[in-house]
């Protein structure tokens, strides 16, 4: 079966999220605009999954999707592949890349790590509005950071799931955290080797308010993470972060070099 591997980026603003919503559903889906272009391409029905489920209204600028094709008498190069979906494609969702896949590839199950940049605007904005967050508060840097140390790691990162599926583990391994600030952009770049739902936007939710002096940068830790509420708590869902800032900024797969952790912003802005 001809697979190939996709790296794509799209402004999440008009999307229900990534995942399809299932047949007859109207709602607008990265996925669901991705394969109709393909299998407008192809002609017929195509395999087509992404290596995260991004939410409703978040970014990505390097979503990985494999798309495979039952047959194909003559598939196309990689790079008259890439034209002939973006020909398709809305202007807010372009395939960056195109290369050929091992058969057996998959882009989700095959991921060994997933990394995320979320932006933070500490100023008000016009043109970058669509991509970060803008807190009116002074943010305080150093707490911030030190709040991050102890949460790398593999832990129990329960309290910052939403509605965790029966049976599913809230371990995550949490491979890079770290808060850094470039002229107006404050960038929380996180990496694991899987997210929970909405785990991501509370994370950076609650790094805000240690960072507004609001809880104590150890807190997050001692409170949320060393020993997780055994009942669902407020917080931090109350602190949950909206999804405008938020990338899908990377994925890597066995044999990928490793990935940067010092935090660069996805979308630049003076």
């Amino acid at each position: 079966m001809p697979t190939w591997k996709l790296i794509v980026e799209y402004n999440g603003t008009r999307y229900a999220g990534w995942q399809s919503q299932g047949a007859g559903s109207k709602v607008k889906t990265v996925q669901g605009e991705l394969k109709a272009a393909a299998e407008a391409v192809f002609g017929r029905p195509v395999e087509l999954g992404g290596a995260g489920r991004t939410d409703a209204g978040v970014h990505a600028i390097g979503q990985v999707a494999h798309l495979k094709v039952a047959s194909s008498a003559r598939p196309p190069r990689p790079r008259d592949l890439m034209f002939g979906l973006n020909d398709g494609l809305p202007a807010d969702l372009s395939v960056r890349a195109v290369e050929r896949a091992e058969d057996r590839f998959h882009s989700r199950h095959d991921a060994v790590e997933r990394i995320y940049t979320y932006q933070i605007a500490t100023r008000p904005v016009a043109f970058g509005k669509p991509y970060c967050w803008w807190v009116k508060d002074d943010l305080d840097l150093d707490r911030m950071a030190r709040a991050t140390g102890k949460l790398v790691g593999m832990h129990d990162f329960r309290a910052f799931a939403s509605k965790p599926e029966p049976g599913e583990s809230t371990l995550v391994d949490l491979t890079q955290l770290s808060v850094g600030q470039t002229g107006d952009l404050i960038v929380v770049r996180v990496g694991a080797s899987h997210f929970l739902m909405r785990m991501v936007r509370r994370l950076v939710g609650a790094l805000v308010e240690v960072g507004r002096g609001n809880v104590p940068p150890e807190a997050l830790f001692d409170r949320f993470v060393a020993r997780p509420p055994k009942v669902p708590t407020e917080e931090p869902g109350i602190w949950t972060a909206p999804p405008a800032g938020l990338f899908l900024d990377l994925v890597r797969y066995p044999g990928d070099p490793a990935a940067p952790t010092a935090p660069v912003p996805a979308i630049l802005f003076r």
